[in-house]
């Protein structure tokens, strides 16, 4: 898989001629990022579908706290449809500084994320479900018919979540842009991968990293402010004392976006972590990021700033990826 997340925090109408742009570019999937304060994933991912002909497309990774997994496997199940067969599941259990400011508590995500995704599956085979876990269904199934294979990718980062995912899902989008993450990352996929049976099919380690491309280096590690301030603002302490960053500066930076106060949390990325949690630069730069991380990685999801001219940054970012 090359990839490429496009977020709605743009019009629709824009969200829109960028994946076709990705699909011209030789993208083979677009993600539509997922948050409550930018506009609908799937309403826009609808649209997508509509504009383009080839290009899979889907939430990454819609969390199963704010929406319920009954509605998340139909509104999947209905771009499916509408794309004529082309949709992925991305899941996961949510960024919890963003849920803690919606008044939502993320607990036990792993069974969340588990189950929502058997869940979806067994009501895209058409079975009726009941559920009794960390979300409760009775009597469920969906009203129509749901054709082809939807592959399911666990957007994930902790030690358990990657090896839930190398055992149950198609494959992982593995929230991380160092190759010293990465390494250590496939040594938790190997062990749950020991456990999967073979009947489940292939399974894919993809990379699911924030890149920002332009040919201005500044411009381009300016961009990645914003996306590195809520990936360190969620990062477990382990990440943090691999990479030596500081805890009380993280935690200060999460506690910035739970609060709201975006400005300030992205004043307080330093370059250290721009470093650690984004591949940022010029198209050089970025292509020696791309490869480190392919050493380790089957495929690449190159997530959001992408730089500060996105038309621009499609382009510079496809080429890294020899789309």
């Amino acid at each position: 898989m090359k990839a490429i997340e496009l977020t709605p925090e743009h019009p629709v109408d824009e969200i829109t001629e960028l994946a076709v742009q990705a699909e011209e570019t030789g993208f083979d999937a677009v993600f539509a990022a997922c948050h409550y304060f930018n506009r609908d994933p799937f309403v826009t991912l609808s649209r997508i579908a509509a504009a383009t002909d080839e290009i899979e497309l889907g939430p990454a990774a819609a969390n199963p706290y704010e929406t319920h997994p009954l509605k998340l496997a139909s509104q999947v199940a209905t771009v499916q449809e509408v794309s004529d067969g082309r949709a992925v599941f991305g899941v996961g259990p949510g960024d919890r500084s963003t849920l803690q400011s919606m008044g939502v508590e993320r607990d036990s995500p792993l069974r969340r994320v588990l189950e929502t995704f058997k869940i979806a599956q067994d009501l895209w085979a058409g079975e009726t479900v009941d559920a009794d876990g960390t979300f409760t269904a009775q009597d469920a199934a969906l009203e129509f018919p749901v054709e082809g294979e939807i592959p399911v990718y666990v957007g994930a980062q902790g030690p358990h979540m990657l090896r839930m995912s190398a055992k149950h899902a198609d494959g992982v989008l593995y929230n991380a842009a160092h190759p010293r993450d990465f390494a250590w990352a496939e040594g938790q996929i190997e062990q749950g991968l020991d456990e999967r049976p073979a009947d489940r099919g292939d399974f894919e380690f993809a990379a699911y990293a924030s890149v920002s491309v332009a040919e201005d280096e500044a411009a381009a590690r300016a961009a990645a402010r914003p996306p590195v301030a809520f990936i360190v603002g969620g990062a477990a302490p382990p990440v943090l004392d691999r990479h030596d960053i500081d805890e009380a500066a993280a935690q200060a930076v999460g506690e910035a976006i739970e609060a709201g106060e975006f400005t300030d949390a992205f004043g307080q990325v330093t370059e250290e972590m721009i470093d650690v949690f984004s591949i940022a630069g010029t198209p050089e730069q970025v292509r020696e990021g791309v490869d480190a991380v392919m050493e380790y990685a089957d495929g690449f999801v190159a997530g959001s700033p992408l730089g500060p001219d996105l038309e621009d940054a499609i382009r510079l970012a496809g080429a890294a990826l020899d789309c």
